[in-house]
């Protein structure tokens, strides 16, 4: 008795214990399912890349803003929202935010809300200290120009008028030693090599001196022949210097009163730069319209800058100056406990607080003809969440009514589709039970593992009522009428099959181990789990439950002997045998058909994309049919994506930042000249963001430095003695440059400088805003490449970023296909062969069987092709799929074939029996795996639809590859490499309508056992 008759035997005679030790089993294992967690963060999806440690290691050592924050763009779009009525609607928008207890909770102290409004209302509050200020500061310059032009010049006067001093010294040296010299030729050389201009009066002091020189008899004389000859000579240049140097001292003592009064009027701006909301509203309010005017041209001209500037608070096509546009900004800031941005998780308060402010700023723009959008980690994060919900709440249902429709045309049978019913919830209950255990989080991909199980789990039930009813039908093959022997046949001659279709659809999930992408990891892991369940369940636990029920009903008079799906002739047995038919007449013409097809597909494979972006988990708006589903299952309303759109289209995003760190010696002059290139390149860059200004939004520590030393007199000075050139950017002393940047802007400068517990700077940093538009591969290849620029001679570059991580993730897409197809094809290859070697002697078996599964994953990736479906986080894995479930069909056929050709001995009988036996069993189970994946088309995230669309037609492919194109292969590999056989040409007589169910000929009854 083989392995697996020893099983079957098991399950049949001892079905109460097995019924008893399967329930208690499934009550364990699910009750795991209560401690699954949901996460719709795409920060999962993130591998362990060293872009992604670089971008960990920049948001533990520089400031990225206020600590454990979260921003918010609120976008105000009318006809003109820089109307003076507006403006103060805008301020009153933020008001109400501030004063609602759910939004105020989470709302960050210093400045939680700032806009245009607020910066137009500020200026006209301020606009005469702003005169003033600017008025001290343009002097200041002014001043501070002349003072460093006359430092120069009055120090190179001075090293001029030394230098002469110092020949004419040597010049007197000469005459002392030499009575033969000429004292003009002398004069006259020291003339010619000076910038000095020496005249007549001059040189007759200095002939006057080199008389006494020569005559002079002792030391005194000696020096002051010297001192008439070198300072005499200059004395009235030297006089000159000092009152120029006087002058100077004066300059310098009222630039440095002008700085101090600079500074003090710099702090009194800024402390009346804090108005209170009611303030500025009022002072909204009584402008006229000249003030209006002038505040609104200060704030959003090309000339603002700094903190005075609005421009980026309005579109990117706003022109500068204009004093109309149909949107604008607001920028709300939360505070969060950990991860709040559109790529986290956000809190339930952030939730809640960004889906009041949607519901406020609705409320109030709602009669002035505007609309509102609020764009933020929690409102996106919750639409994400709804959506995960309701296409559950869509597509289950869906699935379980196919899956009965499916069930009641098949089984015939109330009490058959109970049991199926009963054994996918007892799967599912052991697969989400499992995720509890292990600790796997739900995410957006683990909506298709109900309806995957369902699919696969319900093949199992077919196979098994199919061939147990087959075994009964007209008493079986070898009269075992009863239900226990009848069971146990059909797992006998089944079993096999069954165990190689989990083994290689196990192998098929698994392969997705290879994904560096850990959600991909986790969704094989928990597949693979859920499709041996699905065999012990329907293997061991509802057989044994049939058998129990059957022979309880059969006991008191009902009959339960059903006919097999598509033995009893009819048009479903025609189109089953059409396989058969054309493997007896053309099967070189089929397989010829099926390699040309093959490689049409395969070159379509070559042709589809990859995608991974926020966008594939943002759904779109409903169909107007789901407005008509009772109220459980209706969807909610989803505006995100085309709000999404409208911001990357119009604005620069919060969250669209790319990154080039830059670690090594940042205080040598020559890195800070590669940053400048580098900055340069950014700022030219086509996937850069583009101001309203005109300007890219790039930051880095030349223009931190650069905007500092602007607001701040002390710190200008310090850039301006390290600047040797008069660009900006400094050249010398760059640690002290970096140490009073630090004492001056602390917030500004370790938002792009690292600096060290002990004072020392290792790192650097750029950060440029990318369009929101810009392709995620544009944009790492441009980032990639500044970044090469700066790297090498000690330093280290690296970019990064959200958008960079995610096309990283996209790339290692395409690897997940690659790989876990080699992997699949490799393992699923040398399985079936090593198991048709053992079991049927004949390891080309199992080559034969894979190769229909190689046709279907090329005309898989065909169809994606031409229907423009991209590789993404679940259609990624849609070639292993493909390998793992299609063999099962490939499986199933063969291995009927191959028991019906060793008990009938033609190959003509064997293949009419497979295909309409097994062939109809597997309609059945292609028809409800369809549907239940069909049934995904109808989800409301873009990439399940996908998904369910293109693992549907998997399906079909892999049936009509086994039930049209294997028989063509294995009446080939019986020809040439199979087993000595008759080819003669089928019996007319009607075959058996019930096969044996795969035991051989001169194996005994089971029921005489």
């Amino acid at each position: 008795m083989s392995w697996i008759d020893r099983i079957a035997d098991g399950v049949t005679e001892h079905s109460r214990v097995v019924i008893a030790v399967m329930l208690v089993l499934t009550v364990v294992a699910g009750s795991g399912a209560g401690m699954i967690e949901q996460s719709s963060s795409l920060d999962q999806f993130q591998s362990d890349t060293e872009e992604a440690q670089k971008l960990e290691y920049v948001e533990q050592n520089f400031s990225t803003g206020q600590e454990n924050t979260s921003a918010a763009q609120v976008i105000v779009r009318g006809d003109n929202v820089l109307s003076q009525e507006s403006m103060v609607e805008t301020l009153r928008l933020q008001q109400s935010f501030r004063e609602n207890e759910t939004v105020s909770g989470t709302l960050v102290d210093d400045r939680p809300t700032v806009g245009a409004a607020n910066l137009v209302a500020i200026s006209s509050l301020t606009a005469d200290q702003q005169r003033e200020l600017e008025a001290t500061a343009a002097e200041f310059e002014e001043l501070n120009a002349t003072v460093q032009a006359e430092r120069t010049a009055v120090a190179e006067r001075s090293a001029a008028l030394n230098a002469t001093r110092v020949e004419l010294r040597g010049a007197l040296e000469t005459l002392r030693a030499d009575p033969s010299a000429s004292p003009r030729e002398q004069f006259a050389a020291v003339d010619e090599n000076s910038s000095v201009d020496l005249n007549e009066t001059q040189y007759a002091t200095f002939n006057e001196s080199a008389q006494r020189l020569r005559a002079a008899e002792n030391e005194s004389r000696i020096d002051a022949a010297y001192r008439l000859g070198t300072q005499g000579v200059l004395e009235d240049e030297y006089a000159a210097l000092d009152r120029r140097s006087a002058a100077l001292e004066s300059q310098s003592e009222r630039l440095q009163s002008l700085g101090a009064e600079l500074s003090a009027e710099q702090a009194a701006l800024e402390n009346a730069t804090s108005p209170t909301l009611p303030e500025q509203i009022d002072a909204l309010e009584s402008m006229n319209a000249t003030e209006y005017e002038r505040a609104l041209g200060a704030v959003l001209s090309e000339d603002s800058s700094g903190r005075t500037s609005g421009l980026a608070f309005m579109p990117t096509s706003y022109d500068a100056g204009s004093t109309s546009a149909n949107a604008t900004m607001l920028l709300v800031t939360h505070q969060t406990e950990g991860d709040g941005g559109q790529g986290g998780m956000a809190s339930d308060a952030l939730v809640d607080a960004q889906l009041a402010m949607q519901s406020i700023a609705t409320d109030a723009f709602e009669s002035d003809g505007a609309d509102v959008i609020v764009f933020g980690g929690g409102i996106m994060g919750e639409e994400i969440d709804n959506s995960m919900g309701d296409s559950l709440a869509i597509v289950g249902p869906l699935a379980l009514l196919f899956v009965v429709v499916a069930l009641i045309v098949a089984y015939r049978d109330l009490l058959d589709i109970l049991l199926g019913l009963f054994g996918i919830a007892a799967v599912l209950l052991w697969t989400f039970g499992f995720m509890g255990w292990t600790g796997i989080d739900f995410n957006q991909m683990f909506i298709a593992v109900p309806v995957l199980l369902i699919g696969l789990s319900i093949d199992y039930a077919i196979h098994i009522f199919m061939r147990h009813r087959e075994q009964r039908q007209a008493g079986g093959a070898y009269g075992a009428d009863d239900t226990r022997g009848s069971m146990g046949t059909a797992l006998a001659g089944v079993g096999i099959a069954l165990v190689l279709v989990t083994a290689t659809t196990a192998i098929g999930f698994l392969s997705n181990l290879t994904s560096p992408v850990p959600p991909i990891q986790d969704f094989g892991i928990v597949s693979a789990v859920g499709i041996t369940v699905a065999l012990l369940v329907f293997g061991v636990l509802i057989p044994a439950l049939k058998i129990e029920l059957d022979e309880f009903l059969e006991s008191r008079g009902f009959d339960r002997k059903k006919r097999a799906f598509g033995t009893g002739g009819g048009r479903f047995s025609q189109l089953l045998s059409t396989g058969s038919t054309a493997a007896r007449r053309i099967p070189i013409v089929v397989i010829l058909l099926a390699l040309l097809v093959s490689a049409g597909g395969a070159y379509g494979a070559t042709q589809v994309d990859t995608s991974f972006s926020q966008e594939d988990f943002i759904a779109e708006d409903p169909p107007a049919w789901t407005d008509d589903l009772p109220e459980p299952f209706r969807p909610g309303d989803y505006s995100m994506k085309e709000n999404l759109e409208f911001v990357n289209e119009n604005f620069v995003r919060e969250d669209s930042q790319a990154q080039i760190l830059v670690e090594g010696n940042v205080t040598d002059p020559a890195t800070i000249q590669r940053l400048e290139a580098a900055e340069r390149e950014a700022a030219n860059s086509s996937v850069a963001a583009t101001l309203s200004s005109g300007e890219a939004d790039v930051r880095s520590p030349i223009g931190t430095m650069q905007q500092v030393a602007r607001e701040n007199e002390s710190f200008n000075a310090t850039l301006t003695a390290a600047d040797t050139d008069g660009d900006r950017v400094p050249d010398r002393n760059l640690e002290q440059v970096y140490d009073d940047l630090f004492a001056v802007a602390p917030d500004e400068a370790s938002g792009v400088l690292h600096r060290t517990a002990d004072g020392d700077y290792e790192a650097a940093r750029l950060v440029i805003s990318t369009s929101g538009t810009a392709a995620m591969s544009d944009v790492t290849t441009e980032m990639r490449s500044i970044a090469d620029g700066i790297d090498g001679n000690g330093l280290e570059a690296t970019a990064t970023g959200q958008t960079i991580l995610f096309d990283i993730i996209q790339d290692q897409l395409m690897d997940t296909v690659i790989e876990s197809l080699l992997i699949t094809l490799v393992a699923v290859f040398a399985f079936l062969m090593i198991a048709y070697r053992l079991t049927k002697g004949s390891a080309t078996l199992g080559a034969v069987t894979l190769l229909p599964v190689v046709f279907s994953v090329s005309w898989i990736l065909g169809t994606m092709y031409l229907l423009e479906i991209p590789f993404n986080v679940m259609t990624g894995m849609i070639t292993s799929l493909t390998v793992g479930l299609g063999v099962a069909y490939s499986i199933h056929m063969s291995e009927r074939y191959s028991l019906e050709l060793e008990r009938t001995g033609s190959v003509w009988e064997a293949m009419s029996r497979t295909v309409t036996g097994t062939g109809g069993a597997l309609l059945g189970s292609a028809a409800t795996t369809v549907g239940g994946f069909g049934v995904l088309a109808f989800a409301i995230l873009p990439p399940l639809q996908q998904f369910g669309i293109i693992t549907g037609l998997t399906i079909v492919y892999a049936f009509l590859a086994s039930v049209l194109v294997l028989p063509s292969l294995l009446v080939v590999w019986t020809r040439y490499l199979g087993p000595d056989v008759s080819f003669d040409a089928p019996n007319s007589s009607p075959a058996p309508t019930a096969s044996d169910g795969g035991q051989p000929a001169d194996q005994p009854d089971r029921t005489e056992e």
